[in-house]
């Protein structure tokens, strides 16, 4: 049985997590914040390799790195604490070690929210910290008549070399409920416009419905998934809608998320698969792949990361056994 550190105990693992390739990362860290030093700091060697899958002509690994933790949003229910110790952890550098981590390992795609300052850290990383990192991020301003907000953001970040782009969940579930699928739709087209991968994200399976039903040109989605089977996981007279963050879940029908998904051709990344750490990794990694998705996004603390790869490649190699074709 894996033996994963728990987030609980982050703090202490963190010091003895990683070795070796923490000291050099500490390093370059610190050579960095040296204003006299001008050496741009070279990526760590590959210590793992991922299997890998395409959107479009964008290849990722088959295990994405999640942004909340880095932008401090842990979702921890009522454990307010969490927030700030999450972002005492994750500093600006601590950021930028975790990216190194995740390359090192495999992981080469980073899904993240425009998070104040979030692009600039971005295209730092790239250009002075040797960063290869792919980016697949969601822009964050208002979906209004005449999109000219969102038009703007979008327009940044395909000059700031963004990978990919997709509508935030946040704002799609918005759209669906409030009947907007013409505005939906005209924002999934801007990114398209500009010749980046353009998705579609969901807490509620009913975003998907109506994109699929309206024939919403979204080239990938980024669609909540997880089991139930957890202490804190809802009964099934709470799930009263779709998703409702409250009671600790984020994905209010599994099995009806496998039945749609398995006539939905196009990629699919599945995200709060761990259900904001209350799923073990071996659990969650598991039912999100043999539940049909093509990718696993998971929030990951830098120590985190060489586990988890470990657990995914066990999982990949072993012929999951799923009902969905890959589609990417």
């Amino acid at each position: 049985m894996s033996t994963r550190t728990s987030r609980r105990s982050f703090v202490k693992s963190s010091v003895l997590g990683s070795a070796g390739l923490a000291v050099t990362l500490a390093q370059q860290a610190s050579a960095a914040d040296a204003p006299s030093k001008s050496a741009t700091p070279p990526t760590p060697a590959v210590l793992d390799t991922l299997p890998t899958g395409r959107i479009g002509k964008l290849e990722i690994s088959r295990l994405l790195l999640g942004g909340n933790l880095l932008t401090h949003y842990t979702h921890s229910r009522d454990l307010r604490y969490v927030y700030n110790l999450a972002k005492r952890y994750n500093t600006r550098e601590k950021i930028f070690e975790t990216m190194a981590v995740a390359e090192a390992h495999g992981v080469n795609a980073l899904v993240i929210h425009t998070a104040d300052g979030i692009l600039d850290l971005l295209k730092e990383y790239r250009a002075k910290r040797g960063g290869k990192m792919k980016y697949i991020v969601c822009p964050t301003a208002p979906i209004e008549i005449g999109l000219s907000e969102y038009s703007a953001q979008v327009a940044r970040m395909v000059d700031d070399g963004i990978d990919a782009i997709y509508l935030w969940g946040v704002r799609s579930d918005a759209l669906v409920t409030e009947g907007k699928m013409d505005l939906l739709a005209q924002a999934v087209e801007i990114p398209r416009a500009k010749g980046v991968p353009s998705g579609v994200g969901a807490h509620r399976l009913a975003v998907v419905q109506a994109c699929e039903q309206s024939q919403v040109n979204a080239g990938f989605y980024i669609k909540t998934f997880h089991h139930h089977n957890y202490p804190t996981g809802p009964k099934p007279e709470q799930v009263h809608d779709d998703y409702n963050e409250f009671p600790g879940y984020w994905c209010g029908k599994p099995a009806e998320t496998i039945e749609l998904m398995k006539k939905v051709g196009k990629p699919w990344i599945a995200f709060k698969v761990m259900a904001a750490g209350a799923i073990p990794p071996e659990s969650a990694f598991r039912y999100a792949i043999e539940g049909g998705a093509d990718f696993v996004l998971a929030g990951m603390f830098d120590f985190e990361i060489a586990e988890d790869v470990k657990i995914m490649k066990s999982i990949l190699s072993s012929n999951p056994k799923r009902d969905r074709a890959w589609t990417a």
